[in-house]
């Protein structure tokens, strides 16, 4: 009787929350494990990805068995197996997503609080409202706040398009919040900010998954008929911001309305995705420590699946084509780049659910420039020098190129020192930065944001 009383003390104080690190080689993940208790004795809870800004993931299923612990996340397509150990302190496991199987660890209490300096403080000297509203083409519901300076109006105003992937209003990533940055700074400057859940992402409806950047465009378009219904807004002094994929978005809808007053690219593309994604696998490696030729090798193999993926429709017959021809590809390289290929190789069937998506396909293939040279409004391309997803030294010349091809008589090219891909005042622009710089969006680039809004709008 003892023991089984010993083993159901040690079970009983598992709820509550527990903060661990899933270290990925160069990228470190601060996660958050909540877990509560339901009725019927059974465990249940959620997980957050801290860095990601991904909050309250569902935990599929979740079984005990003394100190063991088993918990699946359908969500990520991952597992946790671990036990506690005897003072009920920690508990210590295996993470399993994608093939990879990570040690991780997670101790009693909630993680630190990440330190954003920038993010605003309430009260704030301007008004905000939240605000829904239709998307009459696909039938969607979008949910945004708008942000309103407090001096007499109609005011300037600005729509912030995000990046790729499901992003929510305040594009919150690695534990940055830049839009919400953004649009405070702007308000102060007498600028009214609308920035929204992406479709299927936090208030808004719809399905995010199928959807492509063409789709994302009706989405910023209605965003754009909502400001003008407003009073508060001054119609003919209306501008896109879009960062990323934002930035193909807003000269997509620049080049088909007569209603945009100007447009801002922040990291936008000037290129096709293809071409971004082959020259960001390449800088990334490089600068997350690859040696070159395992760099260029695996460059080669991303060139490989990118054009076997474009030139093969059928998802079944693109994934062996792919496989078939990694697997020769391989037979000539050397152990260390063999190995990264092998890597490929094992995760490339949950890997193609997302190369062979309908977004993917598109991003793939679309040119920007095109509708570039269709852009006629005032046009600011920002980058930092230190973008490694969208390089400034391959995407900067070409919007430069279309836009003065098509003749636009007002543009401005940007290339801010030290800044990455989110405009953080960064060391060497990897990816695995992003979490670790306390900065979100360096003062120099919203000075020059708003400075070039102010002199493209005319404040009441």
């Amino acid at each position: 009787m003892s023991h089984l009383w010993i083993a159901l003390f040690m079970l009983a104080g598992i709820e509550g929350d527990w903060s661990g690190v899933l270290d990925i080689g160069a990228i470190q993940l601060h996660l958050a494990l909540h877990l509560s208790r339901a009725a019927d004795g059974s465990l249940t809870g959620a997980l957050d990805s801290i860095d990601q800004g991904a909050k309250g993931i569902p935990l599929s299923k979740v079984t005990e068995n003394d100190r063991s612990l088993v918990i699946e996340i359908k969500a990520v397509g991952a597992t946790y197996q671990a036990e506690r150990n005897a003072d009920g302190s920690e508990i210590t496991g295996t993470f399993t997503q994608r093939g990879q199987d990570l040690p991780l660890t997670f101790h009693r209490g909630a993680p630190p609080e990440l330190v954003r300096p920038q993010n605003p403080k309430k009260p704030y000297p301007y008004d905000e409202e939240g605000v829904i509203y239709d998307n009459p083409k696909s039938g969607n519901k979008l949910a945004g706040t708008l942000t309103l300076p407090r001096s007499p109006g109609p005011h300037p105003a600005v729509l912030l398009i995000t990046g790729s992937g499901p992003q929510d209003r305040d594009e919150a990533l690695m534990g940055h919040r830049p839009f919400l940055v953004i649009a405070d700074y702007l308000t102060r400057r007498g600028i009214a900010v609308l920035r929204v859940d992406d479709r299927g992402v936090g208030k808004s409806t719809g399905k995010f998954q199928g959807a492509t950047t063409v789709d994302f465009a009706g989405d910023a378009r209605a965003s754009v008929d909502f400001l003008k219904t407003r009073k508060d807004i001054d119609a003919q002094q209306i501008g896109l911001i879009g960062h990323s994929e934002g930035g193909i978005i807003a000269p997509m809808l620049a080049s088909e309305s007569s209603d945009i007053a100007f447009i801002v690219m922040l990291a936008g593309p000037g290129v096709t995705g293809e071409e971004i994604l082959i020259a960001q696998q390449y800088l990334i490696s490089r600068a997350m420590g690859m040696r070159e030729d395992v760099a260029e090798k695996n460059n080669e193999t991303e060139r490989y699946i990118l054009e076997t993926i474009q030139g093969e429709k059928d998802d079944a017959a693109a994934q062996r084509k792919v496989r078939e021809g990694l697997e020769k590809m391989s037979e000539s390289m050397t152990e260390d780049q063999r190995g990264a290929v092998k890597e490929t190789i094992a995760n490339l069937e949950k890997e193609m659910q997302t190369l062979t998506s309908p977004w993917f396909r598109a991003f793939l293939s679309y040119d920007p420039r095109p509708a570039l040279k269709k852009v006629k409004v005032p046009v600011l391309a920002m980058n930092g020098a230190l973008d490694l997803q969208v390089p400034p030294h391959q995407n900067l010349p070409a919007i430069a190129a279309a836009l003065e091809a098509g003749g636009n008589p007002d543009y401005e090219i940007v290339k801010l020192p030290h800044l990455n891909h989110l405009f953080q005042t960064a060391q060497t622009g990897a990816p695995t930065e992003y979490a670790k710089i306390e900065e979100t969006f360096a003062p120099v680039a919203l000075q020059v944001l708003g400075d070039w809004i102010g002199r493209h709008t005319k404040l009441k």
